[in-house]
Formats: C-alpha cells, structure tokens, sequence
C-alpha cells in the first residue's frame, strides 16, 4: 500500500498543492487543518510521515509533536515540519518537540518530498523501494533505469515519467487529460494528442523484443498498464478517443 501522509496545515491552498505534489509522487494524502484534528485523525488511522506546520488554530504544531511523542501508539512516526518560522532557535525548539526535520516555507516541493522519502527509508525501509516492477519490466528509479525481460530499455525523460506513473497504478485505466495532469503538469500547456506520440514512442522502446505489448488502449477511454491477455494492448489509438 502507498504510504499516507498526513498534512496539518490550515492554508486551504497550501495544503491543495502539497496534495497535489505528494500523490503525483505516489503517496497517499489526509489532511487536518487544527492540531487537534490532527491528533484525533493520527490515532484513527496512523499516518506513515506528518507533515506538521507550527502555526495552527486550537493547538499549535509544537504540541502537536509533543503529544503525538508521549502517546505510545504514535510515538514512533516521522514529524517533519513545515512552517515559515526559520530562525535557528526555532528550528531547535521544533526538533526539541520531537520532529525528525524540520522545513522551512517558501520551500522546494521536489526537496520537501526528497526528505519525506529520506524520514521513510529510516523509519520503514521495506515501504520505500525505489523499484517499481510489472510482468517482466522493472524500473529502478535511483539509477534512473528501466529492463524489460533483462535487456536495458533506453527511455527519453518524457516516456521515463509516463512509464512511471503507469507502473504505480498497473491495471489502471487513465484518459489523455489525466495522463497529462500526471505527467506534464496542472500549469503546462500541451494538447491532448501529444499524450498518443508519447505513447507510442514508449510502445517502441518497450517492445524491441519477442515480448507482448503490455500497454493496453482502451477505447474511448486512454491508456493502462496491463496484462496482455486483458484486452488490446497492441491497437493504434483511435481517432475517437476522449477523456
């Protein structure tokens, strides 16, 4: 299962682009705009990493850490802070608390969620591979490589990120538009049909040998990774097919 985060922030829109970074990286996401929400929340269903800001209504984010520490059922998740209080002494005052890091606004979302993972490879090894695998294709994502039945398939950037996304959700079936939020981005411009070139440039790097098409086309509705038996992964997109 992916591992949840769970963000205590009372800006609607932060906590909006945290979500969105954050499950485009694979995790999944909660979020508490209190701190006292947080605890409530953080006891019902225990969170793989929190993401605490110190400026909080009810009980501030040092609290927050405070308590989640002296709770035996919650002692042991990573706290990272977030929070625009960037003085050394609050920094310390913050890790004093109880948090693992400590982050300060503005930040770095690439960065924010190279620490995410850094707190999980310490806390929970086993749930932060950095291998993703589907029927005889691999992805490792450290050295930036992919193999399908041994071989090396040579990936642009572009086709290495849809493959990607398509590797964390095999079996799923996802439209253009989407494929397009996940990949390119909510902010970048790019029309619907380059989502096809990419696809196929990535069906032709991917299938050099005797191995089936493991890209299904679903028709009138996009693309999944998929078992080559569940459908017809080797069709050419239809002119017809829309979100």
């Amino acid at each position: 299962m992916k591992p949840l985060i769970q963000v205590v922030e009372d800006e609607t829109a932060l906590v909006t682009l945290l979500r969105y970074n954050l499950e485009r990286e694979g995790f999944r996401v909660v979020a508490a705009y209190d701190g006292e929400e947080a605890l409530v929340m953080a006891s019902e269903e225990r969170p793989d990493v929190v993401l605490l800001d110190w400026m909080l209504p009810l009980t501030s984010g040092l609290e927050v850490c405070r308590r989640l520490r002296r709770q035996p059922e919650t002692r042991d998740i990573p706290v990272l802070m977030l929070t625009a209080r960037g003085e050394e002494a609050d920094k310390i005052r913050g890790l004093d608390s109880g948090a693992d890091d400590y982050v300060t606004k503005p930040f770095s979302p690439a960065e924010l969620i190279a620490r995410i993972r850094a707190v999980l490879r310490r806390s929970q090894p086993q749930i932060t591979s950095e291998t993703l695998s589907f029927a005889d294709l691999t992805m490792d994502l450290a050295a930036h490589r992919v193999r399908r039945n041994g071989r090396d398939v040579h990936l642009g950037p572009t086709e290495f990120r849809l493959l990607r996304h398509l590797l964390q959700h095999p079996g799923r079936v996802f439209s253009r538009e989407q494929l397009l939020d996940a990949v390119w981005g909510h902010d970048v411009y790019v029309e619907p049909r380059t989502v096809d070139v990419h696809i196929r440039r990535l069906r032709k790097a991917l299938n050099t040998g005797p191995e089936p098409d493991l890209i299904r086309t679903v028709r009138a509705a996009g693309y999944a990774l998929d078992d080559p038996g569940a459908g017809d992964g080797g069709d050419e997109v239809p002119t017809e097919l829309v979100s």
